[in-house]
């Protein structure tokens, strides 16, 4: 979101919670892997900001927990979701889930939702 994705912008504020290793560490040595982003979300999201959640599953108990914070500090949630959505379809704002037990195939699916997202986020701040 700081760059683009194929047309000139606006940088807009983004960050991933999966590059930092010192904060997935720490979160996960002192609080467990299933905080690893619900404690970086803790500390830096403000409601208006979106938050976008990726399980294969459904079941990551990191995002449920990373949703859970969500939900408490009014941070929207888009969550791309597997399988049948498991534990984490009912809990997101917008949610889309690929009906499918073949990991690679949901994974290929989401990569072209969030794709399409990033496309549609550049066409629209373009034109402003």
């Amino acid at each position: 979101m700081t760059g683009r994705y194929k047309t000139e912008r606006q940088s807009l504020g983004g960050i991933a919670l999966t590059t930092d290793t010192s904060a997935l560490t720490a979160i996960g040595n002192d609080y467990g892997f299933d905080h690893i982003f619900a404690k970086q979300l803790a500390g830096l999201a403000q409601e208006g900001d979106i938050f976008v959640g990726i399980s294969t599953s459904g079941n990551s108990a990191n995002i449920i927990e990373a949703v859970k914070v969500a939900k408490n500090r009014k941070i929207t949630t888009l969550l791309l979701l597997g399988k049948d959505g498991g534990k984490l379809k009912g809990m997101g704002d917008w949610e889309f889930i690929v009906p499918s037990d073949n990991t690679p195939r949901i994974q290929e699916c989401h990569q072209t939702l969030y794709h399409t997202l990033c496309e549609i986020i550049d066409e629209v701040c373009a034109s402003r």
